[in-house]
């Protein structure tokens, strides 16, 4: 090899030792008479010492290194005499007797250092450069080491990995499939995959029993943080379970990482239903590191002659502890935040709850301090606390209220990236009604499980249909779901009946899987985590994108190597295509 050693591998052990490294130049520093200059690599950063005075080869090549540039030194460990501390071979530097450039390197158009003043388009250009980083390269280390606990911990529970196809079908559910065309089926197509879904439970009813892949799963939708057209999924399938044992199975392997990855000891997770959750929080992914619940106030405020309030489906509030100090400012500038497109709110009420005692609301015309009183009880405020409360139709009003709840605990501290909330929220709809095309489709998809006692249900009140289906939720975002399935061709057909297949097209987008049904498929159900946004989650990160070595930006495009991009005409003649623009 090239080297003897790492740049972050040398301490005080290795005091007169003659070593060789290999590395990337950080800084140069011309002292006259003496050069110091920082070697990188991925395992960390050295010290070297060119005495320039002594040695004219030295001294000249040390003049042409630049940032970046690929050299290979040799020389003899000493101690430091200004140790630096903050890194692992702060003890030490190399006296140099030799270097060599490999290879020359232009100016990087940013700099390569942890604050590096390139933006996102221009380090996304240049993608390599930026995975030099030490906190980018943190971020993939942190992964690599996520993905080897996750295959031991599921390997000591006999589960499986097992790889499934890329080109597969197109079905109609879910998000938009990426299409590839097939050359040897000319005007037939091939899917790339939103998960593995079908072919797990085809897994399951070959008998393997317990399988796990780490996987790359496709989808076509608008993007945003947390969202690539193309990401990871950790996806396992049990059989012979029952809701209960995925839950503890899995929760298990999420406090296996957070304990072997970042030294952290989980206790239980709480659960909610799915109905509280939207109840008490408007969201199926509540941040529960703080309070903050809603509370409904139909009850206390409606019949005052305050038309917003009597004519509204829901008036609903949140108490935002300690604040009854903001200025009319402050609050004026959080009503014109919720304002906002995104969140659509067109109006806010308040009332203090001063530290005299006295109640002041921004509806004092239409209601009295005992009425006040009567809201202050229902909060359960205290003197000091802020009662923010909004008013509209149920659904909408909810999710408002939702965001507001959230910016309010970001502008509160309460959304610390060092404390871990997880959650299971439980018992979703089995469907949900689409305005748009005037029918049910699948809250999930369309292989979930209904509750037993719920099935008949879904000839009467197809919306009250609840399913066997859980989430992970930690800090408010969603890590995985899952479900137990549906296991016998019977009840899948029935399912996509409710979805509005004729038995025609169902047999044709899912016909394999209902004739596997009738050869003794076992009960079997499972969940699928997505692994760069737990990888991000533990990295501390807003975005799955510095999780993700070559990741794209918001319109899906690769602008390292720009990509998509159009093909040659021969290519477009031979897979019998025609673009029309």
């Amino acid at each position: 090899m090239l080297r003897t050693h790492t740049c972050g591998e040398l301490n005080i052990k290795h005091l007169g030792q003659t070593v060789t490294l290999c590395g990337w130049v950080q800084k140069s520093r011309d002292l006259g008479g003496t050069t110091f200059i920082d070697v990188r690599d991925r395992y960390g950063l050295t010290q070297l010492v060119l005495n320039t005075d002594s040695d004219n080869s030295l001294r000249e090549t040390g003049k042409e290194l630049g940032r970046e540039f690929v050299i290979k030194v040799t020389g003899k460990v000493i101690e430091r005499s200004n140790k630096n501390p903050k890194i692992a071979t702060g003890e030490i530097e190399i006296v140099v007797s030799a270097i060599e450039v490999l290879n020359a390197a232009k100016i990087p158009p940013f700099l390569i250092e942890d604050e590096t003043d390139g933006g996102e388009e221009l380090r996304a250009k240049y993608r390599y450069l930026d995975l030099r980083r030490a906190p980018i390269r943190n971020n993939l280390v942190l992964r690599h080491k996520m993905a080897q606990e996750i295959r031991k911990y599921l390997d000591g529970l006999d589960f499986i990995e097992v790889e499934t196809p890329v080109l597969i079908k197109s079905t109609p559910e879910g998000a938009r499939d990426f299409v590839v065309p097939s050359r040897m089926n000319p005007g037939e197509f091939y899917a790339l995959p939103q998960s593995p879904q079908t072919f797990k439970q085809l897994l399951m009813v070959s008998g393997f029993d317990r399988y796990f892949q780490i996987v790359k799963c496709f989808r076509d939708e608008d993007l945003r943080a947390d969202r690539q057209p193309e990401f990871t999924q950790i996806d396992c399938e049990l059989s012979f379970i029952e809701q209960e044992d995925i839950l503890n199975i899995f929760e298990g392997l999420t406090r296996h990482l957070f304990n072997k990855v970042k030294g952290l000891e989980l206790g239980d997770f709480p659960r909610m239903q799915y109905a509280d959750a939207m109840r008490l929080y408007g969201s199926d992914k509540p941040d529960i590191r703080f309070g903050m619940e809603f509370v409904e106030l139909n009850d206390v405020v409606k019949g005052k002659g305050f038309g917003i309030f009597d004519n509204a489906e829901l008036v609903v509030g949140i108490n935002a502890k300690g604040c009854a100090d903001y200025t009319r400012k402050q609050i004026d500038e959080l009503t014109e935040w919720i304002k906002r497109p995104q969140i659509g709110v067109t109006g806010m009420i308040y009332c203090r709850y001063n530290m005299d005692g006295t109640l002041k609301s921004s509806v004092d015309k239409f209601y009295s301090e005992d009425d006040l009183t009567n809201w202050a009880a229902a909060f359960e405020a205290e003197q000091g606390d802020l009662m923010l409360v909004l008013a509209g139709p149920a659904d909408k009003v909810r999710k408002q209220l939702n965001e507001l709840r959230l910016e309010m605990g970001s502008r509160l501290g309460l959304r610390d990236k060092n404390t871990f909330a997880p959650l299971w929220v439980l018992d979703f709809p089995l469907l949900e009604w689409d305005e748009e095309t005037e029918r049910y489709h699948a809250m999930h998809h369309p292989f979930t499980s209904p509750k037993p006692e719920d099935i008949a249900l879904l000839d009467t009140n197809p919306g009250d249909v609840r399913a066997n289906a859980y989430d992970l939720v930690i800090n408010g975002t969603e890590i995985g779901g899952g479900s137990i399935r549906i296991h016998d061709r019977t009840l899948q057909a029935l399912m996509f009946k409710h979805l509005g297949f004729t038995p025609e097209e169902a047999q044709k987008q899912f016909g394999f899987l209902m004739d596997a049904f009738e050869f003794g498929a076992p009960p079997h159900g499972g969940l699928a985590f997505g692994f760069d946004r737990l990888c991000a989650i533990f990295a501390g990160l807003d975005s799955i994108r510095d999780v993700i070595a070559f990741p794209k930006n918001n319109s899906g495009r690769d602008v390292m190597i720009d990509s998509p991009s159009t093909i040659a005409d021969a290519q477009l003649n031979e897979l019998k295509i025609k673009t029309a623009l």
